[in-house]
């Protein structure tokens, strides 16, 4: 009898130990995990955090920029087009009369093109009317262009742009003496812009009265 509680106090001893140090082992294991892996997890969620904030800053600043941009173009243009109404509003015809730079109208072209379009004929056709009948009057051809390709193939095109209109002047009869040429390339946009609306109206040959 006393054999078999020496027996059982033994069995239960051991049990008890193995509780214990399974318990250990189980807390050392809680302690340690959360040292290891959060400190890591914390910081890389940081430099995401401050990534993000440096991203969104930036492209606040170009869109402030942009915006920025584009007033100061449509304040230049604004100013540039008064100027201009100064110097070329009032140039005498013939009889006294009046010729105002804004009795001709602004012809427009396809992408990459400087043909005349069937449209702009009728407009040019009544140029050439208001032309002939005051014959002490020289005007100025702008070709300009939109903003896209290079500022060099622009000037160029520009400059094809504003020689179509001339000529096609001078085959109804207006000298060539008094129609002079320039092209502003993509320098000079009418409408600031960046979409097909406002490049169509960039593509365009724009006349001046020339003062005398």
């Amino acid at each position: 009898m006393n054999m078999f509680r020496k027996s059982f106090s033994l069995i239960i001893v051991v049990l008890g130990l193995g509780l214990v140090l399974s318990g250990c082992a189980k807390k050392a294991a809680l302690r340690e995990g959360p040292s290891v892996s959060k400190p890591e997890a914390t910081a890389a969620e940081r430099e995401k955090a401050r990534l993000e904030a440096e991203k969104r800053a930036q492209q606040e600043r170009e869109r402030e920029a942009a915006r920025s941009r584009e007033e100061e173009a449509k304040a230049e243009l604004a100013k540039k087009e008064f100027e201009k109404s100064l110097v070329a509003k009032k140039t005498p015809g013939i009889e006294g009369e009046i010729f105002e730079s804004s009795l001709l109208k602004d012809i427009h072209f396809d992408f990459d093109r400087y043909d005349i379009r069937p449209e702009d004929t009728k407009i040019l056709d009544q140029e050439a009317t208001l032309l002939l009948k005051n014959p002490g009057v020289k005007i100025e051809i702008e070709g300009n262009c939109d903003e896209r390709g290079t500022a060099e193939y622009n000037l160029a095109l520009g400059q094809r742009r504003a020689n179509s209109a001339k000529e096609y002047l001078n085959s109804l009869g207006v000298p060539a003496s008094r129609i002079l040429t320039i092209s502003y390339g993509k320098e000079k946009p009418l409408d600031p812009g960046h979409d097909e609306e406002a490049w169509a109206k960039n593509r365009r040959d724009h006349f001046i009265v020339l003062p005398k």
